[in-house]
């Protein structure tokens, strides 16, 4: 198995740089993922393809204003923070103060022990959020770097939102539309710096069709980090150290998911997101080594799904279009083939689908 086994000529004419105009009218390719066959249809048709007893599982994470354009105080020039993740830092967290990892642009200006720091101002031009950088992260593989925020303001959560934007894929340009558009209707705490996008297809009103049919809803939280859109640079795809992000799958979803098994039903994951925390709360040595799916809070996950997977909870996957070379073209492959999956992928270019995080559905049955 190589890293180019999962490769695909990406036309950049087909990367979506906008959403639907109405979620749940973009096409979806619907592929039967032991033979391969494919039929070209529209996201709401999922109705026609979900059966009573069947369960859809989402991540309902929602994405943080995590991108912070600001300006490095002293100089004046411009100067970017990108948020990651919080962590722990040289004294307590408060309301008004807390430590992240972060990533920052330009980084040979704001390097940890430089007395660098970034501040971020609201429409008044007040300074409603400081950033400064006091280390590096701990086995930081890009150079992230741990920043102190501060806010005058009541909260950190107020300061963010009053100058923080809704970071997009970097193959998204120029997108001036509605950020909301890149959360998905269920969406809740915000703790991602990516959406998971399979979600997004979703309205409100076929959700509730859904339920009305006899599907049920079960939740779980994985936090996106950035990692997800990069490719695998190795050429073997089993020497790649995918990363690591946290995931809970509440008591209530260990129920329902144990519960439409027994009744002959699937578990549908909306996205690979959904896919990693299900897979991941698998515990293999429970009832007796005959396994059984774990409730999980906030617990860290690599779990990196190559083909040669053996999925023990999901029996059905609704995704979008992966970039090429990418951990989820790996995953979706052990979820059907490489070989279906090229085929269908090439269905899709044919078909002028749009591709990637604001692109096109597809589901694999």
């Amino acid at each position: 198995m190589r890293t180019d086994d999962f490769d695909y000529n990406l036309p950049e004419e087909l990367i979506a740089q906008e959403p639907a105009a109405v979620r749940d009218e973009c096409r979806m390719l619907v592929m039967d993922r032991e033979s391969g066959e494919v039929e070209d249809r529209i996201f709401r048709d999922i109705v026609e393809y979900l059966r009573p007893g069947d369960l859809l599982v989402a991540n309902e994470t929602r994405v943080m204003p995590a991108r912070l354009l600001g300006a490095k105080r002293g100089t004046g020039g411009a100067a970017e923070v990108f948020l990651l993740r919080e962590c722990g830092g040289p004294e307590p967290r408060t309301n008004r103060v807390a430590f992240w990892e972060v990533l920052v642009r330009p980084g040979k200006r704001l390097k940890p022990g430089s007395g660098a720091v970034v501040d971020f101002t609201d429409a008044a031009g007040a300074v409603v959020l400081s950033a400064e950088i006091i280390d590096w992260a701990a086995d930081g593989q890009r150079g992230e770097r741990v920043a102190r925020l501060s806010t005058p303001l009541p909260s950190l959560d107020e300061a963010l939102h009053a100058v923080g934007h809704t970071p997009l894929p970097p193959y998204i340009r120029d997108y001036a539309g509605d950020e909301e558009l890149y959360q998905t209707v269920y969406s809740r705490r915000e703790s991602s710096a990516a959406a998971p996008t399979a979600g997004l297809h979703f309205t409100p009103e076929l959700i509730e069709r859904l339920r009305e049919q006899g599907v049920g809803w079960a939740t779980v939280e994985l936090e996106v980090g950035l990692d997800t859109f990069r490719v695998v640079d190795e050429d073997d795809p089993e020497k790649h150290v995918i990363h690591t992000e946290f995931y809970t799958v509440p008591q209530a979803t260990v129920d329902a998911v144990n519960a439409t098994h027994a009744a002959g039903g699937r578990v549908i994951a909306v996205g690979t997101t959904s896919v990693r925390s299900l897979e991941s709360a698998w515990d293999p040595a429970a009832d007796g080594g005959r396994g059984a799916l774990r409730a999980r809070d906030r617990e860290a996950t690599s779990l990196y799904i190559l083909p040669g997977y053996t999925f023990r909870v999901v029996d059905a996957l609704i995704t979008n279009f992966h970039v090429p070379r990418s951990t989820l073209m790996m995953l979706v492959s052990a979820f059907s083939s490489r070989e279906n999956i090229l085929v269908a992928y090439d269905h899709a270019i044919a078909e002028r689908y749009r591709l990637l995080s604001f692109g096109d559905a597809m589901f694999l049955q």
